[in-house]
């Protein structure tokens, strides 16, 4: 297969994963993807991800205490993620971010805890994964504040975007990469869809958040890598190109975001 897919975000080190992983990254190369940024939300995930790099170079680490889980186990894993990202073993910092539709964790942690992710980004020259979920006013007042480099906004991609477009505009004009998931292709999506036709190309990037929102021709199964050329073929369609001219842009842009040189 000619075309070349980035994931540019999944949790292959997931319990759910971990168990058949071989076989999930044989049937996502054979599906044309090249490279996949594994998304650490702990301490168990990032040593399994480190070891993973070793042995398949294109797949490259991230990592953060995800904000449904700062309150839990913020403080105890902060220090292992910075030695992570300062010893040159991450590609990016994330997903950290803000969730106020299920605040699992409270308010003023998370608040905490995305500065403190955002200062290490900018420590290490690293870019950020952003979860971001009913909670976009106080996330643009901290990312103004904290995230800029002489006055530009260093940086980052709203993961998994589900807002609206108000709110897709806002990540646009800071200069930010937008990512869909498989929830783009859902039958109710109709307002993200339009956000999809809608993104400039050279600031999206598309993702599976693999084990999890698998696209509609796979609802009810375990998502992986390999259905990403699904939600691919989807976005392409909604925005009358070629499903290889959206996969070599969104790959460049993920090879940008990311600097990537396997």
């Amino acid at each position: 297969m000619k075309m070349k897919l980035i994931d540019s975000h999944a949790h292959l080190t997931s319990p759910t994963l971990i168990p058949d992983l071989d076989n999930i990254i044989d049937r996502s190369f054979n599906a044309g993807i090249r490279t996949i940024i594994n998304i650490c939300t702990d301490v168990p995930s990032l040593e399994q991800g480190i070891v993973l790099s070793k042995k398949t170079p294109w797949i490259y680490q991230a990592a953060a205490t995800t904000p449904h889980d700062v309150e839990k186990e913020g403080e105890e894993v902060f220090d292992t993620i910075a030695k992570a990202a300062r010893d040159g073993l991450l590609v990016a910092v994330g997903e950290t971010g803000l969730d106020y539709f299920y605040e699992h964790s409270n308010r003023d942690v998370q608040k905490h805890f995305l500065r403190r992710y955002l200062h290490l980004a900018l420590e290490c020259q690293l870019p950020v994964i952003i979860h971001c979920r009913e909670a976009f006013a106080d996330f643009f007042e901290i990312l103004d504040k904290e995230y800029q480099i002489n006055g530009k906004w260093a940086p980052g991609v709203l993961h998994c975007f589900t807002g609206t477009m108000a709110e897709a505009e806002e990540v646009i004009k800071r200069g930010w990469y937008l990512s869909l998931s498989g929830i783009v292709t859902f039958k109710k999506s109709l307002d993200l869809q339009e956000v999809a036709k809608k993104v400039p190309l050279d600031q999206l990037l598309i993702e599976t958040d693999a084990p999890y929102l698998a696209p509609q021709a796979h609802r009810g199964k375990t998502n992986e890598p390999a259905f990403l050329l699904d939600t691919a073929k989807f976005i392409a369609n909604l925005r009358n190109i070629s499903v290889e001219e959206l996969a070599a842009e969104t790959t460049q842009n993920a090879i940008k975001l990311f600097q990537l040189t396997h």
